[in-house]
């Protein structure tokens, strides 16, 4: 479990074993696994540390290979692939026991001027005034595994679903899904320590949406198998990730045992500062 942000800033930090090779401990995660967001934010913060910090991480993609054991430190051994005049590019391969789990690329740029668009913010309703999943959780404690309550009430991010939560309407819902979330205390750090951080929560709720239409009520049913294959992110504009984020997530397609998910993550004030896509297993239990 982790109480604050600044553990969960701790275990993204990572050891440094030498130039371009760094270990990384595990989030205890009651479902036995190494999360992924995890591992991408590691991932993340160990090629970060290998380019001139005027550059800032701008995409990334990557790819999960093996569910990792979170009784194993994890190797990130970061391959310098590029530094041009505007641009470098890492690629970042994981492992446990000296087998890979995980690998990444990602690219980083120097600040430009340029062309500047963005799509409009979803017109949603604002987090003021909507119950946080602590409040949720407690209020169908008794239908909710003790494990889960635990895990939502010691998380170092707060989130506000904007789609009321019943448990008891057993109804499939179509792929759409927003909620509000920030960290849940102020903190300082730079700009790279807030992009790993988004990173960490971008992993939350996605793979999730591609089964509304197939699953009746809020919980996952039993034998229900979930798995991330793999994940790209954008980096838009700064943010900071004390305050207030809206992530908008879709899911267009699921097929042949996978499902289809996409994010735009925006400001309270409609500024668009990510955007996410990510494709993972979901088998119905027999």
């Amino acid at each position: 479990m982790m109480n604050n942000i600044q553990e969960l800033i701790k275990l993204i930090e990572l050891e440094k074993l030498s130039e371009n090779i760094f270990l990384g401990q595990n989030y205890q995660a009651p479902w036995k696994r190494v999360f992924g967001g995890q591992v991408l934010a590691q991932s993340l913060s160990a090629a970060t540390q290998t380019v001139d910090p005027d550059r800032m991480a701008h995409s990334m993609h990557a790819y999960f290979l093996l569910a990792g054991d979170i009784s194993i430190p994890i190797v990130f051994e970061v391959e310098k692939i590029r530094d041009g005049g505007s641009f470098s590019t890492r690629r970042v391969v994981a492992k446990q026991n000296g087998i890979a789990i995980f690998f990444m690329s990602v690219s980083y740029q120097k600040a430009q001027e340029g062309f500047d668009h963005q799509i409009d913010m979803p017109k949603v309703e604002g987090p003021e005034n909507l119950p946080s999943d602590e409040d949720v959780v407690k209020k169908y404690k008794l239908f909710v595994p003790n494990h889960l309550f635990e895990v939502i009430k010691t998380r170092p991010f707060e989130f506000r679903m904007v789609e009321k939560i019943n448990i008891f309407d057993l109804k499939t819902k179509l792929p759409f899904r927003h909620f509000w979330f920030k960290a849940n205390e102020a903190f300082e750090a730079t700009p790279a320590v807030h992009q790993q951080l988004l990173t960490y929560v971008s992993d939350y709720n996605l793979l999730t949406t591609s089964i509304l239409p197939h699953t009746k009520g809020p919980l996952p049913p039993k034998g229900l198998f979930m798995a991330s294959l793999d994940h790209g992110l954008w980096f838009h504009r700064d943010f900071k990730i004390d305050e207030w984020l809206l992530y908008a997530i879709d899911s267009p397609s699921a097929s042949n045992s996978r499902g289809f998910n996409r994010g735009n993550i925006f400001t309270q004030d409609g500024v668009l500062v990510a955007s996410v896509v990510q494709e993972g297993v979901i088998r119905a239990g027999k």
